[in-house]
């Protein structure tokens, strides 16, 4: 099943960017995002609500609470910066190298989560790089 999230959350993605640099014609980028925040917390904390899951905050443990608050604000910065990146760049170009992500997120969970590495994995993690640096490349020389 996990696979299907995965999939919905790429397709969700792919609308982020899309609609994002629609709407960031002549509106400042950290604007945008505070706007699009306001409904990120809504919506969340709607569907916790609505789960019944409210009272598991309490449950919470001190280090996972650490690491939420790391990761929110990586989420943050991660999409200011991608924002930005966006007001200014094709959002084709953009996307790609930003999702370069990817493979960093490869990296750091065999490193610190001890994930198995496997050929295919090097294999996949070798032709997201070699996309990358394509669509860089020919973003550079079409200028």
């Amino acid at each position: 099943m996990w696979i299907v999230w995965a999939l919905l959350a790429a397709v969700s993605a792919a609308l982020v960017v899309v609609l994002t640099k629609a709407g960031l014609k002549n509106v400042d980028s950290n604007l945008a995002f505070a706007i699009q925040a306001v409904f990120i917390f809504c919506i969340t904390w709607t569907i916790v609500t609505v789960q019944g899951n409210f009272e598991e905050l309490k449950q919470i443990e001190n280090k996972a609470w650490i690491l939420l608050i790391l990761a929110g604000i990586a989420t943050t910065l991660s999409t200011v910066f991608s924002y930005k990146a966006l007001a200014i760049g094709p959002a084709a170009y953009v996307t790609t190298v930003e999702r370069l992500s990817l493979v960093i997120a490869v990296i750091l969970s065999i490193i610190f989560l001890k994930e198995k590495l496997t050929w295919q994995l090097v294999v996949g993690v070798c032709v997201m790089i070699g996309g990358a640096v394509l669509i860089a490349m020919s973003e550079s020389s079409g200028k």
